[in-house]
């Protein structure tokens, strides 16, 4: 039965985020979407969470201590900046695969391509000296 496995795979995707310009992908509802903080969307963060800066708010994620509506928040205004249209209400419905931990992975991913994270989760220069990528003669610049 030829047509039924066909139909009981999974379907064959690109991943089309670019983490370079801040895009992360993420499954919510079965379907593949692309996330990205846009200025537009950290703007619209800014004015939720009441911060008064790009710091404060970078601050204020590097707590750890978000809740669930603020994941919610985030990964509504990511979906926005990724050119989904849906409202605050419409993510908070959603499926995120993985559930509650897969919804703070794609946050946590999300907030590491917008803000500069290296892949361990540190900030950029947060690393000990010895950590630091060395010179052509072997020493730290």
């Amino acid at each position: 039965m030829r047509g039924h496995d066909r139909e009981m795979r999974e379907p064959v995707t690109v991943n089309r985020a670019n983490r370079h310009r801040g895009e992360v992908e993420a499954v919510l509802d079965g379907e593949r979407r692309i996330l990205c903080l846009t200025l537009g969307a950290l703007a619209e963060l800014e004015t939720a969470f009441g911060a008064e800066s790009l710091a404060d708010l970078a601050a204020r994620f590097a707590s750890g201590r978000l809740k669930s509506a603020d994941l919610t928040r985030i990964l509504a205004c990511g979906l926005r900046g990724g050119g989904n249209r849906l409202s605050d209400a419409d993510v908070a419905d959603m499926a995120v695969d993985g559930g509650v931990a897969g919804a703070a992975r794609v946050v946590g991913e999300l907030l590491a391509v917008t803000f500069g994270a290296n892949a361990d989760g540190t900030a950029p220069g947060d690393r000990a000296p010895s950590e630091r990528r060395t010179g052509e003669g072997g020493t730290s610049p």
